[in-house]
C-alpha cells in the first residue's frame, strides 16, 4: 500500500511506448559501434554469436515476462526475488541493479561528450555530459508519459536507421554498385564462416572465436529487462507486456542477425577494425557518390557521416534516459520493501518518484568531474564493475524466475504468461551466463569476475548493517 493513495505510480505508458521501450533496449551502440571487436575475434561467425545470445535473451526476457504479467509492481525482480527468494535476494538483485545502471549512465554521458565533439571539438567533455545530464533528468522529473514519449522517438529514429541501413545494403549487394568486393561469399571465402573456430589460442593477441566474441556480443542485450521494470506503470500489463515480449526474438533476428547478415555481405571481414563496424565501412564505399539539389553539389560521405553520428547520439541519449527510468523506480521498490530509505518513496505532482531521480542524479553527476579532472582509464575500471554487475543481473533473474515458478506450481497455480520450455530454458540461461564468466576470465575481463564475489560481500554485509537496523527501530517502537 502507498501512504498516499492519490500518489501511487500512474499508468501512462501505452502499448506504442512499451512496445517501443522494449526495442530500444534491443538496439544500442552495441549494434551501431560495438560490432567490430566481436567481428576480429570471431570473423562472419558473430552472426551466429547474436543469434545465440539473443536467444538467451529471449528465454530470460520470458522468464521476467511471466512474473511481471502475474504481478505487475514496483520493483520489478527485485520484487520478485524479495518474495519468492529472500530478503537478501530481493535487496541484493535491488541495489546490483540500481549500481548497474549508475555506472551505465556514467559511461553513456561520456560517449555523448564524445559524439557532440565530432561536430564541435572545442565543446569539452564535461560540458556535453553536464547539459544533457540536466535535460534528461528533467524529462524524468515529468510524468511517466514524457519519459515514454520521449523514448519512443529516440527509438524510431534508431529503428528507421536501421531499416535503412539495411534497405541500402541490399541496394548495394543486389545492383553492384557496392562494387567487386560486395559478394554473399564473403560469409565464407576468406577462412570459412568460423576462420577462428569455436575457441583458438592465438599468443600475444589471447582468446579468438565465436566463443570468445560471446563475451562482447552478450553484453548488447543488456537493457532487455527494462520491460520488466514499466510493469506498474503500463496500462493493460496483461496484454502490452506479452506482447513486447514476445516481439523480441523476430526484432533481434531482424535487426542484429539480418543486418549483420547483409553488412558483413558487402565487405571481407578482415577489413573491420576494432575502432569501426561494418556499417561505418558501408558508408566508406560511398566516396564516390554525389548528387546536385538547388545548384550545389552534396558528397554522401560527409551526409551519413553526420547522420551516423545523429543515430549513434540518439542511441546514447535513449539509453541514458532509460537508466534514469529504470534507476529511480528500482530504488522506489526497494524503499517499499523496507530496503532503501523511505524518503525514497516520496511521489510528486507527476506520479515521479523524484527523490529517488535525485538521489540518482547525484551519484551520476559524478560523471561530470571525472570527464573534467580524471583520465579514462578511470572509466574502464568502472565499466568491468558493469560488466559483473550485468551477468550478476541475469543470473539472479532466471533463478527467482525458478523459485517463483516452483511457488505457483505448489499452489496449483497457472500463470497467465508461461515462458517457454520451462524449467530448460531456466538451465539453458545459467549454463550460458556461466559460461560467459568462464570465458571472460580468459578473454582479458578476469578483473570483471574478480570483482563479483568482492561485490556480493559488500552488499552482504550491508544488508546485514540495514537489517540489523530495522530491527533496532522495530524494537524501539515497540518499547
Amino acid at each position: 500500500m502507498q501512504e498516499n493513495n492519490e500518489k501511487e505510480l500512474k499508468r501512462g505508458l501505452s502499448n506504442r511506448h512499451i512496445q517501443l521501450i522494449a526495442l530500444g533496449g534491443a538496439i544500442g551502440t552495441g549494434l551501431f559501434l560495438g560490432v567490430g571487436q566481436a567481428a576480429i575475434l570471431a570473423g562472419p561467425s558473430v552472426i551466429l554469436g547474436y543469434a545465440i545470445a539473443g536467444l538467451v535473451a529471449f528465454f530470460i526476457m520470458r522468464q521476467l515476462g511471466e512474473m511481471v504479467v502475474e504481478e505487475p509492481i514496483s520493483g520489478s525482480f527485485s520484487s520478485f526475488a524479495n518474495k519468492y527468494w529472500g530478503p537478501f535476494a530481493g535487496y541484493a538483485s535491488g541495489w546490483n541493479y540500481w549500481l548497474l545502471y549508475i555506472l551505465v549512465s556514467m559511461a553513456e554521458l561520456t560517449a555523448i561528450g564524445k559524439y557532440v565533439q565530432f561536430w564541435w571539438p572545442e565543446i569539452p567533455l564535461w560540458a556535453s555530459s553536464l547539459f544533457f545530464f540536466l535535460v534528461i533528468n528533467v524529462i524524468n522529473l515529468a510524468s511517466v508519459k514524457v519519459y515514454g514519449e520521449t523514448e519512443f522517438w529516440f527509438s524510431i529514429i534508431k529503428v528507421v536507421a536501421i531499416i535503412a541501413m539495411i534497405i541500402f545494403g541490399v541496394y548495394l549487394l543486389v545492383s553492384g554498385n557496392g562494387g567487386e568486393r560486395a559478394t554473399v561469399a564473403n560469409l565464407y571465402n576468406d577462412g570459412g564462416f568460423f576462420p577462428h573456430g569455436w575457441l583458438n589460442g592465438n599468443g600475444d593477441i589471447g582468446y579468438t572465436g565465436l566463443l570468445a566474441a560471446l563475451v562482447i556480443i552478450m553484453f548488447s542485450f543488456g537493457g532487455l529487462e527494462l520491460v520488466g521494470i514499466t510493469a506498474a506503470e503500463a496500462e493493460n500489463p496483461e496484454k502490452n507486456i506479452p506482447k513486447a515480449t514476445n516481439q523480441v526474438l523476430w526484432r533481434i533476428l531482424v535487426f542484429y542477425v539480418g543486418a549483420l547478415f547483409i553488412l558483413f555481405s558487402l565487405m571481407p571481414w578482415r577489413t573491420i577494425t576494432a575502432d569501426t563496424s561494418p556499417f561505418v565501412e558501408v558508408f566508406a564505399t560511398l566516396k564516390g557518390f554525389q548528387f546536385e539539389l538547388f545548384g550545389k553539389t552534396f558528397y554522401f560521405t560527409s551526409i551519413i557521416a553526420n547522420a551516423l553520428n545523429v543515430i549513434v547520439l540518439t542511441a546514447a541519449l535513449s539509453v541514458y534516459n532509460s537508466c534514469v527510468y529504470s534507476n529511480s523506480r528500482m530504488l522506489y521498490g526497494l524503499a517499499e520493501q523496507g530496503n532503501a530509505p523511505k524518503f525514497l518513496k516520496k511521489l510528486n505532482s507527476n506520479h515521479s518518484p523524484v527523490n529517488a531521480i535525485l538521489v540518482s542524479a547525484g551519484i551520476v553527476a559524478i560523471t561530470v568531474l571525472i570527464n573534467k579532472v580524471i583520465p579514462k582509464e578511470a572509466l574502464g575500471i568502472l565499466m568491468s564493475l558493469v560488466v559483473s554487475a550485468l551477468i550478476i543481473n541475469w543470473i539472479m533473474i532466471t533463478l527467482t524466475h525458478m523459485f517463483f515458478r516452483k511457488q505457483k506450481d505448489k499452489q496449483g497455480i497457472k500463470t497467465k504468461f508461461p515462458t517457454i520450455l520451462y524449467p530448460i530454458s531456466n538451465y539453458f540461461s545459467l549454463l550460458f551466463l556461466l559460461g560467459v564468466l568462464l570465458m571472460m576470465w580468459f578473454t582479458g575481463l578476469k578483473i570483471s569476475v574478480e570483482l563479483i564475489p568482492i561485490w556480493v560481500l559488500l552488499l552482504w554485509i550491508s544488508y546485514i548493517l540495514v537489517k540489523r537496523n530495522k530491527e533496532k527501530q522495530l524494537k524501539n517502537t515497540d518499547n
